[in-house]
């Protein structure tokens, strides 16, 4: 835990690490608190009509116990679980019970299209999914292509066979397995600008590794009468490590709700009426609650992250929630690593923050020399709680993914570049590659690109981010398309909702434009720097 002191330099230089060598998050998130914190409610589920079911964290650690008695009645420690469920108290039971009996997690977002949950069960190798029937209905299509995966266990399952609340109820008793902190326990799927989303691999480590950031960028989590919610799912690093998990950890209620449809009113009301305290909204969250006139909330802390926020919207914020939104900055393979933190002073608009006690960051240039005041890439030094083992069966991925330094350092290279300013905050520049992000969401263009190919009219394909007030960016699709069709409206749309039924919407293309010839290189790759200059 972080310790506050009088500044935030004597933070971060009073802050010790303490991984102890055998770790388990399923047993430090439940198991944990269950002996000082029994009765109290852990996760509030919050349906679409506003009931509310509650588990106290003596019976999230007696139910996960006895759904890990399960899961290890079908596989062995090392087996990947799938998680493909929204934000629901089951959720949080299939990680918990994962980690419990030394498997590893899979999350997948339910609004996942068909290829994109077929690439990461296969690539995974998967051998159970924990579901529901619409997600089982989903995946029965699926599972003949993929011969890794056994069971489908469903909540909700009418055949006995595979029906996970039966089973868990005749569960025997489970003894959590002693894991090694360096154990594999979670793999999440992250887009790069080639080929398709690669797997990072997270240690049980990874939990402690958060905390420091999650404490910083909610003015010293935990505070009496703490209360945290976001409407990320929980299938991505955002809402399961940055909300999920470490709300668990410090015993403070975690509500699961997401909503259909983001819409701000609607966002204010929520927060009003079940008392949340804490919040991780995305920037295009904060952009659509600002569009609520007049709306405000009381509220102890406001996380975002993903883009840096203006002025303007962080004005709004103190107006709106009676507090400074706090910016963090990191990715699915080494998160919240710079934080701003509103106890420490007022935000600096455009800059990030401050680099998280524990963390060592760095700006170097292409050699691993670090720079003072220029611009350069943004790096963590290895090795680091919060920091991937590896990209699942990429080794080269992975190498690429370090440089060494002269002086013998060993740095993960963020793939953004950005400059330290005087404060010691590190401001963001920009990508070094092009992956587009919209709305919190990271997005590879080539997994886009190659579902556009599958679509009989396009012959060439490319993708990229373009400006957007509300998202950050969004997705733009230019294309060529193949003899005997022609350009028009009702094509673009056919093009941008072949993409969202086969990917995810989020990854649909909100603009769709049609080229007599795309830029090429002369070894035949697109130029999408040329494609970002063209006219719209």
């Amino acid at each position: 835990m972080l310790h506050r002191r009088a500044t935030y330099n004597e933070t971060y230089q009073s802050f010790k690490w303490d991984v102890p060598p055998r770790f388990n998050m399923g047993v430090a998130v439940s198991d944990r608190l269950s002996a000082t914190r029994a009765d109290q409610v852990a996760i509030e589920e919050i349906d679409a009509d506003g009931h509310v079911k509650a588990v106290t964290f003596t019976s999230l650690s007696a139910q996960s116990d006895r759904l890990a008695a399960v899961l290890a009645g079908f596989v062995k420690p090392g087996a990947r679980i799938a998680v493909l469920l929204p934000q629901r108290i089951e959720t949080a039971l299939g990680h918990i019970a994962t980690y419990k009996m030394g498997g590893i997690a899979l999350p997948l977002f339910v609004q996942f299209g068909p290829k994109a949950l077929m690439h990461r069960l296969r690539d995974s190798g998967a051998e159970i999914v924990l579901t529901d029937p619409e997600g089982a209905a989903r995946l029965e299509a699926l599972h003949g292509e993929l011969p890794d995966l056994k069971h489908i266990l469903v909540w909700g399952e009418t055949e006995p066979e595979r029906d996970l609340a039966r089973m868990i109820d005749a569960a025997p008793q489970f003894t959590p397995l002693d894991t090694d902190a360096e154990d594999p326990a979670l793999l999440i799927y992250t887009s790069g600008t080639t080929g398709a989303p690669k797997g990072a691999l997270h240690a049980h480590r990874v939990l402690l590794g958060h905390l420091p950031g999650v404490e910083m960028s909610h003015d010293f989590l935990p505070q009496p009468g703490d209360k945290l919610w976001t409407p990320a799912d929980w299938a991505w690093i955002g809402g399961l490590l940055d909300v999920l998990l470490p709300g668990l950890y410090h015993g403070v209620t975690v509500v699961a709700h997401r909503f259909a449809k983001f819409d701000g009113e609607t966002a204010f009301d929520f927060i009003d009426r079940h008392g949340i305290q804490n919040a991780f909204l995305p920037p295009t969250a904060l952009k659509m609650m600002r569009q609520a006139e007049g709306r405000h909330v009381a509220m102890r802390s406001v996380a975002s992250g993903g883009e840096t926020l203006g002025a303007e919207l962080l004005d709004w914020g103190r107006a709106a929630f009676g507090v400074t939104i706090n910016e963090f900055y990191g990715q699915t393979e080494c998160n919240m690593i710079v934080s701003s933190c509103g106890a420490f002073g007022p935000a600096e608009p455009g800059i990030m923050g401050w680099p998280v006690p524990g963390h060592r960051l760095a700006i170097l240039d292409e050699i691993g020399t670090e720079l003072a005041k220029e611009e350069g890439d943004i790096a963590v030094a290895a090795p680091d709680p919060v920091m991937f083992l590896r990209y699942w069966n990429r080794p080269d991925a992975t190498g690429e993914k370090f440089r060494t330094a002269p002086d013998g350092t060993r740095w993960l290279i963020t793939g953004d570049r950005g400059w330290r300013t005087q404060t010691g905050r590190i401001a963001f520049k920009g990508r070094d590659d092009d992956v587009i992000s919209s709305a919190g969401y990271r997005i590879g263009p080539a997994e886009i690109e190659d579902c556009l190919l599958t679509h009989p009219a396009v012959a060439m394909a490319g993708v990229v981010g373009v400006p957007d007030d509300v998202r950050g960016e969004v997705v733009a699709a230019f294309v060529t398309l193949q003899g005997g069709f022609a350009p028009s409206d009702p094509l673009a749309k056919e093009l941008s909702d072949h993409v969202r039924a086969r990917l995810a919407a989020y990854e649909a293309p909100r603009i769709v434009r049609f080229l007599d010839a795309m830029p090429l290189t002369t070894t035949g790759k697109i130029i999408r720097r040329d494609l970002r200059a063209l006219p719209l």
